[in-house]
């Protein structure tokens, strides 16, 4: 984008940020302040220019405002909270917009790592009059360090210091400034750069590249009283950012940049673990893992996941659990490989490796505490059934399952039920067998199956015909595994369409 587009683009943007009155606070204090300015800065400036859906993450810089001033003008527009407030940060929560997180409004600022690493660890100034270049010199990338006026003068919107808009034009990734210092401030920041170029598809310039590998092993570190100077936390939201936004494109990444030797040896472990090549030619177990992967962004996974196959509502194609699920779920076989050479089997085989691989997981969410980015929603519980049962239907046994079995494992929780076909469908698309078998005839059985099973016209399986209790009553049993054993049977028997009433349940039921 040329310069003249940058400044049309940002200029509507104002024009719609103005309608949506999220900037009306800002109109009001240049019109009041005697040289006030208003910048928007950041991710939200970056992703207009780019073409990508706009955010609602505002981040606005303003200068030569008082800090009483400005908290005080910023009261009459909505809700303030004063977390940051030494450091010249303010939230403002918009009074009636509804849908629009807190605004980050500002004073320029800048600041001085104390050199730990430790992105706390930081001296922040915070000064009104601060020229905006020296704000946004602190940031980590050009292509985050872009401004853009939003109030008072039209003349000129974009404000780039530091080269942003060309890198943005190359699809670039660079730091502002030496990339060894900036990364060294601040050693989150190696993941940030990553999960940036799997987000934007950029390409890291080569100092930065270079600094990033340099530092990505100092990602664990321990400060003097054992803690990580970069918290589980933080990788946690960077990693699952990043394998959201492009499985594949983060699979190459952490592996490229020794991110998955620091913080993941595990995923190392499956290079050079062979497959029997009758059944996996397409190589070992690292290169399977990245074609499931990749199959989670190709157009066959895309047309069949739009809506949801067990609820017929749309849905994302994949989240974060997903992509994180395909990524481990072979993560047992390098532990359980047993080959004719070195253990006298048939053939090379990972005896159990689905339930060594479903504990690995959960160990590996546990240390790196990848449940704790709520809004990601990693759950440890869903992610260990998945890949401890990835194994359900792969080899041929869809046309076996018992109804109550596939109710069971796929509509009792739809949302894992969904997972659990994702899983399944990347894992078989990334299987390829030296006989050129269609290795997902399977799954769509297993499809066939559940539509199959969903009552005509609706969305879900229908509901039992008897509960536990009324089985009781009719049989006259107390509590205990018979009646447990009595609602299974009648369960089959509605699912097959053997019974269809609460009369022919009852029925069923005293011959039993």
């Amino acid at each position: 984008m040329t310069i003249p587009e940058a400044e049309q683009s940002l200029q509507d943007y104002r024009d719609t940020l103005r309608i949506a009155g999220v900037v009306r606070w800002a109109e009001e204090l240049v019109k009041r302040e005697k040289g006030a300015e208003a910048y928007l800065v950041g991710g939200a400036v970056r992703d207009r220019i780019l073409g990508r859906p706009d955010t609602e993450d505002y981040d606005f810089v303003v200068r030569n405002v008082a800090p009483d001033a400005l908290e005080a003008h910023l009261k009459k527009f909505g809700a303030v909270n004063y977390v940051g407030k030494l450091f010249g940060v303010y939230k403002l929560k918009l009074e009636g917009a509804e849908g629009i997180d807190a605004l980050d409004v500002a004073l320029p600022r800048t600041e001085h790592a104390w050199g730990t690493g430790k992105y706390t660890d930081v001296d922040t100034q915070s000064d009104p009059h601060l020229p905006l270049e020296e704000d946004l010199a602190r940031r980590d990338f050009t292509v985050n360090a872009l401004a853009a006026r939003m109030a008072g003068d039209r003349s000129q919107s974009l404000v780039d210091n530091f080269g942003g808009l060309q890198d943005l034009a190359a699809k670039r990734l660079r730091t502002v400034g030496k990339p060894e210092e900036r990364f060294t401030e601040d050693y989150s920041r190696t993941l940030r750069g990553l999960r940036f170029a799997a987000a934007l598809g950029f390409e890291c310039e080569p100092g930065t590249w270079a600094a990033l590998t340099r530092t990505i092993p100092r990602l664990n570190d321990r400060d003097a009283q054992g803690e990580r100077v970069i918290p589980a936390e933080v990788i946690a939201k960077e990693f699952l950012g990043a394998l959201i936004a492009s499985p594949v494109r983060a699979f190459d990444l952490y592996t490229e940049s020794g991110g998955f030797a620091v913080l993941l040896p595990e995923v190392v472990a499956l290079k050079g673990c062979p497959h029997p090549p009758e059944y996996h030619a397409e190589g070992d177990v690292w290169t399977h893992t990245r074609l499931a992967l990749t199959a989670l962004e190709s157009a066959p996974f895309a047309a069949q996941f739009r809506e949801s196959i067990l609820t017929l509502t749309p849905q994302p194609l994949w989240n974060a659990e997903v992509a994180l699920t395909v990524l481990l779920h072979d993560i047992g076989k390098p532990s359980t490989l047993m080959t004719p050479e070195k253990d006298g089997s048939d053939r090379i085989r990972f005896n159990d490796h689905d339930q060594v691989g479903a504990q690995m997981a959960g160990t590996i969410i546990d240390r790196l505490k990848l449940t704790s980015p709520e809004e990601l929603g990693v759950d440890r519980a869903r992610v260990h059934f998945l890949i401890r049962h990835h194994l359900l239907f792969l080899h041929g046994h869809a046309d076996e399952l018992r109804p109550a079995t596939i109710e069971k494992y796929f509509f009792a929780d739809p949302v894992r039920g969904e997972e659990f076909l994702k899983l399944c469908f990347a894992d078989g698309a990334a299987t390829i067998p030296a006989g050129g078998t269609d290795t997902l005839r399977d799954f769509r059985r297993m499809v066939a199956r559940l539509n199959a099973l969903k009552v005509k016209g609706r969305k879900t399986l229908p509901k039992p015909l008897l509960d536990g209790n009324e089985v009781m009553a009719l049989l006259q049993l107390s509590p205990g595994k018979e009646v447990g054993e009595a609602l299974r049977k009648l369960r089959e028997a509605q699912l097959e369409g053997k019974v269809k009433t609460r009369e022919e349940a009852a029925e069923l039921l005293r011959s039993f």
